[in-house]
């Protein structure tokens, strides 16, 4: 499938505004178009309405946490290609292990720098791009 010039569209979970104004700002500034959810069920909704390019998921969601939505999205047809980064404040050795169990492709610990967060975004879609090729 070719997207032309269309820059990836990268949705980021998140239920601390600041945090996730943040992030979508710094994404968008970085070239890529950005949507954004509160909330693990608002998350999937999201997804399966625009079917992002990659998910930035925070673990801890209200509503629906971030496991939860992980395991929905991995399990639904749709959904189960699209690359999901864990951000979570829980830096424990379990959780990275636990965030790749629920389906998670890679792990972000926050704070992050946004850089760090970018650079961890465009591994994730050259990996994808390169299991892909169009």
């Amino acid at each position: 499938m070719d997207t032309g010039n269309v820059q990836p569209l990268v949705l980021v979970v998140e239920d601390y505004q600041d945090a996730r104004e943040m992030y979508a700002a710094y994404l968008a500034f970085s070239g890529y178009r950005v949507a954004e959810a509160t909330n693990g069920i608002e998350a999937i909704e999201k997804t399966l309405e625009l079917l992002p390019d990659i998910i930035l998921m925070d673990l801890a969601l209200p509503r629906m946490h971030g496991w939860e939505a992980t395991r929905r999205l991995k399990d639904d047809d749709r959904t189960r290609h699209i690359p999901i980064v864990a951000l979570t404040g829980h830096a424990l050795a379990g959780h990275a292990e636990r965030a790749r169990q629920a389906g998670c492709d890679a792990f972000v610990t926050k704070p992050c720098l946004p850089d760090a967060l970018v650079a961890e975004i465009q591994r994730m879609l050259s990996a994808r791009d390169a299991k892909n090729p169009a």
